[in-house]
């Protein structure tokens, strides 16, 4: 029942959990304002057809609001069931090993792009996946299709591999004759 609570409370489902409570509430006052701008002597059919209409769109939001979170928890159950009992353990998040100290006189290779080249760098760090309201829990990877397992699949991924090699090297060739060109 933890797990559940988890997800619940996690900061993307406040947030969503508050959308929904302000997408409710303002379908409500909208109605309110139609049913009573239609009893106005200046409403007409147009405002209690609004007046319907507000109501409706609330329900959506509700029904929108209990499906997504019933798909999020049905998913977590899964994954917590296909893991067993470790999953029942809290998450702990590793600490990246602290850098060596530089030597005296030591070349960092700052302004070099070596630490972009081998994937070092800040700013290619993952986001956590709850930085987003609108991000789904991260899920793996299927393993690689080999030829023994589906041969049309590999075949086809092959030829997909080849034109977009072809596409690499003609869009280098389009991008000097663009720069020769200016």
């Amino acid at each position: 029942m933890g797990g559940v609570w988890r997800v619940v409370l996690s900061p993307r489902w406040i947030l969503w959990h508050v959308l929904a409570i302000l997408a409710v509430a303002g379908c409500v006052l909208a109605a309110i304002w139609q049913w009573d701008r239609a009893g106005s002597a200046l409403g007409s059919a147009l405002n209690v057809g609004y007046g319907i209409q507000w109501p409706i769109f609330a329900v959506f939001f509700a029904y929108m609001w209990w499906r997504f979170l019933r798909l999020e928890l049905l998913e977590h159950r899964e994954t917590a069931a296909a893991e067993g009992p470790a999953a029942a353990e809290p998450e702990t998040v590793p600490t990246p090993p602290e850098p060596a100290p530089l030597e005296a006189g030591a070349d960092t290779g700052a302004g070099t792009g070596a630490d972009v080249r081998a994937g070092t760098s800040a700013d290619d760090a993952p986001p956590p996946w709850d930085a987003s309201p609108f991000t789904r829990s991260p899920v793996a990877a299927p393993a690689p299709v080999t030829d023994a397992e589906a041969p049309g699949l590999a075949e086809y991924n092959r030829m997909l591999a080849g034109l977009a090699a072809r596409d690499a090297a003609h869009g280098v060739a389009r991008d000097r004759e663009t720069a020769d060109e200016r």
